[in-house]
C-alpha cells in the first residue's frame, strides 16, 4: 500500500516546499501568482486525498461515504490543474482581454471543468464514473473526464506555439511541461494501474514553472519589493503586441538626482523604498487593481489594465498631491518634484518603443507644474515616430546622399557687410520630412555615423571653397561645425587636412567649431587634434558659450580665435543682470584678444545693442536663415551688390 501511495507522498512533499518558498519569497502579488499558488494548493489537496482515497480503500472498512468523499475530491481538485494551468498560461502571455471578447474560447476554458463537476457530483446516484458497492472500481463513463480535459491540452499546446516569440526556450519548455507530464503520467497508470503518479506528475510540472518562470529574482526589484525595470519592459512589450488597452501613471521624481547627491547613496536607496511604498499604499486605497513598476533613480510606473483603467486618474492626481508634500527625511526637509504623465496606450502612444523613449526624460523636457499632465498635452507622435526610426533615417540618407549643407550669413559689425558663414547639415526625409539637427546630430553620434557625416559636410565646404561662384563672393572663410564625437577620433586632424590639401584650401579658409560640451572634455585624443590643427594654421570658434560649464583654465587652453556666445544671452538681453553679465563677458573676452560673435539676432534693435557692446559679428535671422548653397551665393551677390551701390551713392 505505502508503494502504491510513494509517488503521491513525493510530490505532496515537492508542493509543500514549493508552498513554503513562494510564501517565504513574499510571491503573493498579482494575478500571476496568485493563479500559480491556487494551482499548487489545488495539487496539494488533489494529492492528499488520493493517499486518503488509498488508506480507506485497503482499510476494509465499508464506508461508502467516506470512500465517495476521497475519491471524489481527488478528482475534483486533480482535473482542476489542467484549467488553471491554461489560466496562468493566459495571464502570462496577457490575453485576458481577448479571452473576454471571445465567446468560444470562453466555452471551451469553462465548460469541460464545468461538466466535470456535475458529473462528480452526480456520480452517487449515476454510477457512471466510478462505483463503491465492493470496493472502489471505475465504470463505464470514467475515461469521459480524460477527454473532457482535452481541449485543456489542446488549448494549451496553441497558446504556447502562438506566442512562442514572446518567451525565452527554457519557459517554453517549462511550460509545456505540464502537458508532456500529465500525458506520460496516463499513460503509466493506465498501463499500471498500482502506480499513481499523476499527482507527482503535475507536481514536477509546477517545480519546472517554479525554478524557469515564477523567479522573483527576474522581475522583482530587491530594494523596493516592486516589479523591475525588466519587468515592465517585457510586459508592455506583450501589451502593444496583443493590442491590449492601458493606461500608465508615468512617474519621474525630476530632482531626484539631486537629492541623492545631497543624502547619499544609501539613503537614497531608503527613500526610493518609501516613495515605492507611498506609491503602494495610494493603489490600495483607491481600491485599484494595477501592477506597480520601478524602473530606475526616481522613475515609477501603475498600468492600469482594461477593467480599471477609469481608477488611473484618481491614481495620478493621488500621486502627485502625496509625493510633492515636504517631508523630513534623514535630517533632511526633502521636497520631491513628482513629475506625473497619464498616457492611455495605444491611444496616446501608439508603441512600445515610443512609450520607452518619451518616459526616459519626459521630465527634463517639460517645466514641472505641480499637477499631473495627459500625454496628450506632452507627447508628440511625429517626433517620437522621428527619434524611433532616426538610425534607419540616417542609413537612408547616407546611402541616397541625402544630407545637404546649408549657409548662414555672419555680419561684419566694423566692416559694415558680411564676411563668412557657419555650415550647417539639414536632412529632408522623404517619409519624416525635416529631421531636426536636435534629434539628428545626438543619434548620430550614438550610432557612430557622425564621422561619415561629418566628413561629407566638411569635404561639401571645401568643395565650395575651391569653386570660383566662392571667390566671388569675397569671404574670409567659412566655419564648419566639429562634433564630440569627432574631436575624440584618432584620425580627425589627418583627415581635415587631406581633405583640404585634395581641393587646395588654405588653412585661413576655415575656421572650426566646437561646442562648449566638447571643450569640457580633457582628453589627451581630443587636445592632440587640435593641437595638430592649429600647427597647421586652422583656427578656432568656441561655439554655445554661456550654455556649459566647461573649466575656465580648459577654455583658455585652447587654441580659440573666436567666442560665439549662445542665443540664451539675446533672449535675456533685457535682463538688467543679465546685460551687466554680457558687459563684463564681451570686455573679457576682448582682453584675451578672441573676437565675438552673437548668435540668435532677430531685430534690428537687437543688432544696434550688442553693436554698441562692442561684438565682431552678429548672426542671426533679421539677416538670414540658413540658405541653401544656390541662394547663399545670390544672397551674398545682392548684398554685396547692394552694399557697393550703397558706397557709390556716399
Amino acid at each position: 500500500m505505502i508503494a502504491s501511495v510513494s509517488f503521491d507522498i513525493a510530490g505532496l512533499f515537492v508542493l509543500t516546499i514549493l508552498i513554503m518558498s513562494v510564501i517565504l519569497r513574499k510571491m503573493t502579488k498579482g494575478n500571476a501568482n496568485r493563479l500559480f499558488m491556487l494551482s499548487m494548493l489545488s495539487a496539494l489537496i488533489a494529492c492528499s486525498f488520493d493517499i486518503i482515497s488509498v488508506f480507506v480503500d485497503h482499510s476494509g472498512a465499508d464506508n461508502a461515504f467516506i470512500i465517495t468523499f476521497a475519491h471524489t475530491g481527488y478528482l475534483i481538485f486533480h482535473n482542476a490543474q489542467a484549467p488553471l494551468h491554461v489560466f496562468f498560461l493566459i495571464n502570462f502571455t496577457d490575453t485576458w482581454h481577448k479571452v473576454r471578447r471571445n465567446v468560444p474560447l470562453k466555452v471551451v476554458l469553462f465548460v469541460p471543468y464545468a461538466i466535470t463537476l456535475l458529473l462528480l457530483l452526480i456520480n452517487p446516484f449515476t454510477k457512471m464514473l466510478f462505483t463503491v458497492a465492493d470496493g472502489y472500481e471505475h465504470s463505464w463513463g470514467f475515461y469521459t473526464m480524460y477527454g473532457l480535459v482535452a481541449p485543456y491540452i489542446v488549448v494549451d499546446s496553441f497558446y504556447v506555439l502562438k506566442y512562442r516569440n514572446q518567451m525565452e526556450i527554457r519557459k517554453i519548455l517549462a511550460l509545456f511541461s505540464m502537458v508532456v507530464f500529465l500525458l506520460i503520467a496516463i499513460v503509466i497508470h493506465l498501463v499500471v494501474p498500482v502506480l499513481r503518479v499523476e499527482c507527482f506528475a503535475n507536481a514536477a510540472a509546477l517545480l519546472m514553472v517554479s525554478v524557469t518562470i515564477q523567479r522573483p529574482e527576474d522581475y522583482i526589484d530587491t530594494f523596493t519589493g516592486l516589479y523591475k525595470h525588466s519587468a515592465y519592459a517585457n510586459d508592455l512589450r506583450r501589451t502593444f503586441k496583443n493590442g491590449k488597452h492601458v493606461h500608465i501613471v508615468m512617474i519621474n521624481i525630476g530632482n531626484y538626482s539631486a537629492i541623492q547627491n545631497m543624502i547619499g547613496y544609501e539613503m537614497s536607496i531608503v527613500l526610493l523604498k518609501d516613495i515605492a511604498e507611498r506609491i503602494e499604499n495610494i493603489a490600495l486605497a483607491q481600491k485599484a487593481r494595477c501592477s506597480l513598476y520601478f524602473l530606475d533613480r526616481g522613475r515609477y510606473r501603475m498600468v492600469f489594465d482594461e477593467d480599471d483603467r477609469d481608477k488611473a486618474e484618481e491614481c495620478a492626481e493621488a500621486v502627485v498631491n502625496e509625493l510633492k508634500e515636504r517631508s523630513r527625511f534623514s535630517g533632511f526637509d526633502i521636497t520631491l518634484t513628482p513629475c506625473v504623465v497619464l498616457a492611455r496606450c495605444p491611444e496616446e502612444i501608439e508603441s512600445f518603443k515610443s512609450l520607452m523613449a518619451f518616459g526616459m526624460d519626459f521630465h527634463e523636457k517639460h517645466a514641472y507644474s505641480g499637477r499631473y499632465v495627459e500625454a496628450s498635452e506632452v507627447y508628440d507622435p511625429e517626433e517620437f515616430a522621428i527619434q524611433n526610426n532616426i538610425d534607419s533615417i540616417i542609413d537612408r540618407a547616407l546611402e541616397r546622399n541625402s544630407f545637404q549643407v546649408y549657409y548662414q550669413p555672419i555680419y561684419s559689425v566694423e566692416r559694415g557687410k558680411f564676411v563668412s558663414a557657419e555650415a550647417l547639415l539639414r536632412l529632408y526625409d522623404d517619409e519624416h520630412g525635416f529631421i531636426s539637427p536636435e534629434i539628428l546630430v545626438p543619434a548620430a553620434e550614438r550610432s557612430g555615423a557622425i564621422h561619415k557625416i561629418g566628413a561629407f559636410v566638411f569635404e561639401e565646404v571645401c568643395k565650395f571653397i575651391s569653386g570660383d561662384e566662392y571667390k566671388r563672393l569675397g569671404l574670409d572663410y567659412i566655419e564648419v561645425n566639429l562634433s564630440v564625437a569627432q574631436c575624440m577620433h584618432s584620425d580627425l586632424a589627418d583627415l581635415i587636412l587631406d581633405t583640404m590639401r585634395k581641393y587646395d584650401i588654405c588653412a585661413d579658409s576655415i575656421n572650426l567649431e566646437i561646442t562648449e560640451t566638447a571643450a569640457s572634455y580633457a582628453q589627451r585624443v581630443m587636445q592632440e587634434n587640435l593641437n595638430k590643427l592649429s600647427r597647421a594654421g586652422l583656427s578656432f570658434s568656441l561655439d554655445d558659450y554661456g550654455t556649459g560649464y566647461s573649466n575656465m583654465k580648459r577654455v583658455i587652453s585652447l587654441p580659440l580665435k573666436i567666442v560665439k556666445l549662445d542665443k540664451s544671452f539675446v533672449d535675456e538681453q533685457h535682463n538688467p543682470k543679465m546685460w551687466i553679465f554680457l558687459q563684463n563677458t564681451v570686455k573679457m573676452l576682448k582682453d584675451m584678444k578672441m573676437e565675438i560673435v552673437v548668435e540668435g539676432i532677430e531685430t534690428h534693435e537687437m543688432v544696434e545693442m550688442f553693436s554698441n557692446l562692442k561684438c565682431d559679428f552678429i548672426q542671426g535671422y533679421f539677416f538670414s536663415k540658413p540658405l541653401c548653397k544656390d541662394e547663399f551665393v545670390r544672397f551674398i551677390t545682392a548684398s554685396s551688390a547692394a552694399l557697393g551701390a550703397s558706397r557709390a551713392l556716399e
